[in-house]
């Protein structure tokens, strides 16, 4: 992005300002998905008059983005059992109020229907299918878990303390082609609406949301030497656990030996050879000699087909992009709860500088090259 680009963008805490006031604002997801601009206004604030704006000025489709549990709640059926849409939008079969609408189309009908959908005392007996307005189940864990436009909708209403729902519209140009961000902005600057990025929300969340939970500590019985204790975690948004290995007393002015350690079957178990072989047995063993206190945490990446996809097997949907921001977030959060804030980072290869570690208090102050250590 341009230096003339970046001037326009707005900080994610002007956005959540706006919303809260109930102001309409545009979020811009990356350029590797859809690389497109959507009007989005928290869903307690939707009025007739902010979804006539979006069906003339936006020209896309309108769209109630809102948590898995209300969509629960009104017994939305999923438009289609097997989703082959490039990005995995969740589209639910289509609404419409049971009362108090007319065709259904109009800004006022719809408007209607957004407010009985996201009331909490209205259910499945309130709406009828199909209608005229579209709902997204947003993922659990927001745009932590999926850098789209409905989780991005979702995670503003709820930050800004409304309830946790946004109507979304695709912003068109006048010739039917998608705006890309130059046209986003100008068209910004002439509707007087602040712009956003998903990537920006991201980091925000990264920096402000805790979801690591700290579970279980107990004393590790090790053949690398005394003095270890195994601690465990949760992670909130997705109930996996992730372990850390820690040696020694570990203070916010001691530097720390680190390994963040992505968990690997085929080399951390059964030996594979290649650039990740024995690189945990050398962590340890480093971490074992040294004087300074240590810590090896192990990040879960587990999910189906994992294994068989390192094996070969063709991956049966595309990768996630989310996923090293998470696993970035998961192995932050945890050196921070254990009083990590100056480390010595254990690695095969010199870490690059990673933007956004002051968010957690992190300093890399040197690396040690593992593949160096003997065996």
């Amino acid at each position: 992005m341009s230096s003339e680009f970046h001037q326009a963008i707005s900080s994610i805490d002007e956005i959540i300002e706006d919303a809260r006031n109930g102001r309409m604002y545009i979020l811009v997801d990356a350029e590797d998905r859809e690389n497109e601009g959507d009007l989005i206004i928290p869903a307690n604030f939707a009025t007739p008059e902010h979804v006539n704006f979006m069906a003339r000025h936006g020209r896309g489709l309108i769209c109630l983005a809102m948590g898995q549990e209300r969509a629960h709640t009104l017994n939305l059926d999923m438009m289609t059992r097997n989703n082959r849409e490039s990005m995995g939008t969740a589209f639910t079969v289509s609404i419409e109020a049971k009362d108090g609408v007319t065709t259904g189309i109009s800004a006022h009908d719809r408007a209607r229907t957004i407010a009985v959908a996201i009331d909490p005392t209205k259910d499945h007996e309130d709406i009828v299918s199909p209608g005229h307005v579209f709902p997204l189940i947003a993922r659990e864990g927001g745009t932590l878990v999926r850098a789209g436009h409905t989780e991005a909708a979702v995670d503003i209403s709820r930050m800004a303390g409304l309830y946790p729902a946004g109507v979304i519209c695709e912003i068109m140009n006048e010739d039917g082609t998608m705006s890309r961000l130059p046209e986003l902005i100008a068209f910004a600057q002439l509707h007087n609406l602040k712009i956003g990025t998903i990537a920006d929300l991201i980091a925000w969340r990264r920096k402000n949301d805790r979801f690591m939970e700290r579970r279980v500590e107990a004393p590790l019985d090790s053949g690398y030497g005394e003095g270890f204790r195994t601690v465990c975690f949760r992670n909130a948004l997705d109930n996996s656990e992730h372990i850390a290995i820690v040696h020694g007393d570990i203070t916010p002015d001691s530097t720390t030996l680190v390994r963040v350690h992505r968990m690997d079957v085929l080399s951390d178990v059964l030996g594979e050879n290649g650039p990740r072989h024995g690189l945990v047995e050398r962590a340890m063993r480093v971490i074992a000699d040294a004087e300074e206190p240590g810590v090896v945490v192990f990040v879960n990446t587990m999910r189906p087909n994992i294994i068989a996809e390192r094996l070969g097997l063709k991956p049966s949907v595309a990768p996630d992009p989310t996923a090293p921001i998470r696993e970035y977030g998961v192995g932050a959060q945890i050196l921070r709860d254990l009083g990590v804030r100056r480390m010595i980072y254990l690695s095969g290869t010199q870490p690059t500088r990673l933007a956004g570690l002051d968010g957690y208090g992190l300093t890399i102050e040197g690396w040690r090259n593992l593949h160096e250590e003997n065996n």
